[in-house]
């Protein structure tokens, strides 16, 4: 039947967060603290992790990529392996909970861009295919993902951008995920934005990017972004947030069955309290499951951030499907009972036949893809239609009359956003 994907086995896993010095603990390495760590997260039954090596800590010199850091990179995946735990790679931290983490060699008095200086961009992918080639042998590496919202040093609200183009930000994910496959071939490796790129007019780095470029499209569904403002903490709007970026992002992709992985997803409070995080989260992954194609749910993040650190903004210290001394939290419950539910299940969701039309002025620049945004006229009526049952897939406007990709993705009827009141 037309439309039908290949039913896939789901994944289910968590970006690891070490309980001892957050992603600083890569200064002071204690393998038996990760072990246990790692223990903690194997126990919920998830089957994977997301590792963040510190871009400054592994590569402090442009020309220095030290191997006793890659080495205890290859060491946690060991370690993962011995848990029955897959590992994915984040190459370039780059940016993580605020904080910014950049070599000091792109800075101040060696101030040159991370996307477009030769030298830094060289570097960038000896580092990449480095990290990829060291784990390349290692039967649960799943492969790398270039960075961790890297599109955030590109463009504001970030107080020091490197400002490129569209085309200068298509070329460098092509080069890095280039070395990604050179360092490691055959594995599945992505690249991942914060919504800017799916939501804010003229933003370099862009919607048909994300859905085409890699082995899947990577969507990070945070809803402190307007959307719990506008909608509340169980508005339909929220509750489906990781379900809308992953069909806006069909809309763009190429392959009607290209992979979609929720990558980033969490409770986020002050705006999801503590006590309905567990209520949050099995609706949001419900939602998200209700899509076709996804790869998989990897929850943000593993444990909380301890409270002796400072200066994180308040909602990141709360995230942890565990505490900070390893305590199952009510949403790690929560994601340990979804996660037993899908085990060995086939995931096949009945195909979604309507779809909603996206005009965002051209699909490859999307000046106007703010229409998308929480407030935004198309973000609003996809809303309406799900709090109505439903189900709505989105096309791009220009591909809504072509029969041959209707059918490809079995979609049958395709709706228009209302026009304003006058």
């Amino acid at each position: 039947m037309h439309g039908e994907s290949a039913p896939r086995t789901l994944r289910f896993g968590a970006n690891y967060t070490p309980t001892r010095g957050w992603f600083h603990h890569w200064l002071d390495f204690d393998l038996d603290e990760v072990r246990a760590d790692l223990d903690s997260i194997a126990a919920l039954g998830l089957d994977h992790i997301r590792v963040f090596p510190l871009w400054p800590v592994f590569q402090p010199n442009r020309t220095l990529i030290r191997p006793r850091a890659v080495e205890q990179l290859v060491a946690l995946a060991d370690a993962a392996t011995e848990r029955g735990l897959d590992v994915t790679v984040d190459g370039l931290q780059g940016h993580l909970s605020s904080f910014d983490f950049l070599p000091s060699w792109t800075g101040t008095w060696h101030r040159r861009s991370i996307f477009g200086d030769p030298e830094v961009v060289a570097a960038q992918e000896e580092y990449l295919r480095t990290l990829a080639g060291a784990l390349a042998d290692r039967p649960n590496f799943l492969g790398m993902t270039v960075g961790n919202e890297v599109n955030q040093f590109a463009d504001d609200p970030h107080p020091d951008p490197d400002r490129i183009t569209r085309e200068q930000a298509g070329r460098w994910l092509e080069r890095m995920l280039a070395a990604c496959e050179e360092g490691a071939p055959g594995r599945s490796h992505v690249h991942a934005e914060y919504d800017a790129a799916w939501y804010r007019d003229g933003h370099p780095f862009t919607v048909a990017q994300a859905a085409r470029l890699g082995a899947a499209t990577a969507v990070h569904s945070w809803v402190f972004n307007g959307t719990v403002q506008r909608h509340g903490p169980s508005g339909t709007a929220t509750e489906h947030h990781a379900a809308y970026l992953i069909e806006l992002s069909k809309a763009w992709a190429l392959d009607p069955h290209r992979p979609v992985w929720l990558q980033e997803v969490g409770a986020p409070a002050p705006q999801i309290r503590p006590g309905r995080a567990a209520r949050f989260a099995e609706a949001t992954v419900a939602n998200a499951l209700d899509c076709a194609d996804v790869w998989g749910v990897t929850w943000w993040c593993s444990h909380d951030v301890s409270r002796e650190l400072a200066d994180f903004p308040e909602l990141e210290y709360g995230l942890g499907l565990l505490t900070n001394d390893r305590r199952t939290k009510p949403a790690g419950a929560a994601v340990a009972r979804i996660a037993d539910t899908w085990r060995g299940r086939e995931h096949r969701p009945p195909v979604r036949t309507t779809a909603l039309a996206v005009d965002v002025g051209g699909a490859e620049e999307a000046p106007r893809r703010s229409l998308c945004a929480p407030g935004g006229a198309f973000f609003e009526a996809w809303t309406a239609l799900t709090a109505d049952g439903v189900r709505p897939a989105v096309v791009l406007a220009e591909r809504a009359g072509d029969p041959a990709h209707l059918a490809a993705r079995g979609i049958t009827e395709v709706l228009h956003v209302p026009p304003p009141p006058a």
